[in-house]
């Protein structure tokens, strides 16, 4: 007869600071994996107890002896299964980023993160002290070495337990979804394995967090660096993964592999999953977003109905003297597919008292972008004002092109508490509509076809101040988000005043960023945490 052991990959969704709330579900979880699935061991991710990223949590003692309690209470309340779960954890060294073990009662084992990663959105290093040693603990007869997330991207915490006797690796994660990050993490686990022979169980986090989206994943290699299970992205579960003694080895065997999705599904989802969070782990009841009659706002708004539901969401639409008709009917016939309240608030009457009562100020002065941006800031204003009376958190619907050249208006079109499309470029908004469109038309034809405009003048187009937006994506995705020089853009075929000009208005307008709501990161480098520069800077002006 086969050996046999089954674990349990819990890809849960927690709430950061929420150490009570958070041991429940764990204990919950563990439950459900021992009685529903038969499992003998349950597998939870990087930091459970509290969260992914605590941040200065971390440094309040009430915090900590929180977290010690939660542990407690895990290890007092679970029988019949071994639990491996992260936590941050006091020892004499200083605080660890840690993998207990606990089993009826007992702490089996403790691992503390070797590699504490401070790039990207990443600042272990403020919090935690490197861990030292392997941590290889029995399961059934299985010996578990047990890693955290970033150990699994360098080689020496899992050569130490394969040194150390493990037959199985198990790695705890809480690793922020971009959109090619999954092929880097399956890429650094074979790795890990061609360099030890061992299986490697990789068990990742999956919700939104403020920026942040956790994709969930979570997977399993055999010792031959083949993928055998692979859970699915953006939703939470418990996934079985079954090991057998096989030649006197423990592997996993096949199981359930996810099907890779699009690379504008997955990225749509991400969107969705962010909203969906950030709104709901804030209590707000809902949304508010200004619809346009452009792509940024119709696709906002086809988020936040996917994200919420249609009830929850609350358009407006604010025309002026240069609102086109079309424009008009376009974002009534967003609304209307979408089945959201619409509501028209003209702003003419308001554009006027407001340029009559600044009339003798601006005496002699013709009218410039002045007044393009007096209006976007009437509708920045009625916008909150909606959102202060009915209670929905205002969406502002920027992206990430405008974002870069400042192409966007503080206290106007940047009002909002969340940007869902902080981190996609124009060129990619337009490819996410016609994904969105696949799964139920929405958004007019013609919102795909006409030319980008704020209309804050007369014909005004986007392009009368800007590169078209494919040329300035390209110079923007390599300088802002590969860090390529002004010579290495021009060597790849752009204009060098051109490549000059968007750099300048990247740094420019880095205090507009600063001050920007913040939004669902999707790429390898986004605007807020991602990308830390300078305000006042004489580099690249």
């Amino acid at each position: 007869m086969t050996e046999q052991i089954r674990f349990a990959m819990a890809q849960i969704n927690l709430l950061v600071g929420d150490v009570a709330g958070n041991t429940e579900a764990a204990i919950a979880a563990a439950e459900s994996a021992r009685d529903d699935l038969g499992a003998e061991a349950v597998i939870f991710p990087e930091l459970t107890l509290t969260g992914y990223p605590p941040d200065d949590l971390l440094l309040r003692a009430d915090f900590i002896r929180a977290v010690e309690a939660g542990i407690r209470r895990i290890q007092e309340g679970v029988r019949g299964i071994t639990v491996i779960i992260g936590a941050p954890m006091l020892d004499e060294e200083g605080l660890l980023n840690a993998a207990l073990v606990l089993r009826d009662g007992e702490l089996l084992g403790t691992y503390g993160k070797h590699h504490l990663p401070t790039y990207g959105v990443f600042d272990d290093r403020r919090y935690f002290t490197p861990g030292e040693g392997a941590c290889v603990v029995e399961v059934a007869g299985c010996r578990v070495g047990v890693t955290v997330c970033e150990d699994a991207w360098h080689p020496g915490p899992v050569a130490e337990a394969a040194a150390a006797g493990a037959e199985v690796v198990v790695n705890i994660n809480a690793s922020p979804f971009d959109q090619y990050k999954w092929m880097a993490r399956e890429a650094v686990l074979r790795e890990r394995i061609g360099e030890t022979g061992l299986p490697i169980l990789y068990c990742n986090m999956a919700g939104g967090q403020d920026e942040v989206v956790y994709d969930g994943g979570s997977c399993a290699f055999d010792g031959e660096a083949d993928l055998m299970v692979r859970a699915p992205r953006f939703r939470t579960g418990l996934y079985p993964v079954d090991l057998a003694r096989i030649h006197g080895q423990w592997q996993p065997l096949e199981g359930e592999i996810e099907d890779d999705p699009s690379d504008e599904a997955v990225v749509y989802e991400a969107l969705v999953w962010g909203v969906r969070d950030y709104i709901e782990k804030n209590r707000f009841p809902g949304v508010v977003i200004g619809l346009s009659g452009g792509m940024d706002s119709a696709l906002t708004a086809c988020i936040a109905v996917d994200a919420l539901g249609p009830e929850r969401v609350h358009c407006v639409m604010m025309p002026t003297r240069y609102t086109s008709d079309m424009s008009r009917t376009d974002a009534g016939a967003v609304a209307e597919a979408l089945g959201v309240r619409y509501d028209t608030v003209a702003i003419e009457d308001i554009f006027n008292g407001f340029t009559a009562a600044l009339a003798p100020v601006f005496s002699g002065r013709p009218a410039d972008v002045t007044e393009e941006n007096l209006q976007s800031r009437i509708r920045g204003a009625l916008l909150m004002a909606v959102s202060n009376k009915l209670g929905g958190l205002v969406l502002a619907t920027g992206n990430k092109s405008e974002m870069a050249v400042g192409y966007a208006t503080l206290y106007g079109d940047m009002v909002g508490g969340f940007s869902p499309l902080k981190d996609i470029f124009k060129t990619e908004v337009y490819r996410l509509a016609r994904y969105r469109n696949e799964l139920g038309a929405v958004i007019p034809e013609n919102i795909f076809t006409r030319p980008p405009s704020a209309e804050l003048a007369p014909d005004q187009k986007d392009t009368d101040s800007l590169p078209d937006y494919p040329e300035l994506d390209a110079i923007l995705a390599a300088y802002v988000e590969e860090d390529a020089s002004i010579e290495e853009i021009v060597a790849a075929g752009h204009d060098h005043a051109t490549v000059a000009r968007v750099v300048r208005l990247v740094h420019r307008n880095e205090y507009k960023r600063r001050q920007a709501a913040p939004g669902v990161k999707v790429t390898a480098k986004a605007f807020g945490r991602d990308r830390r520069y300078p305000i006042t800077s004489g580099f690249g002006r």
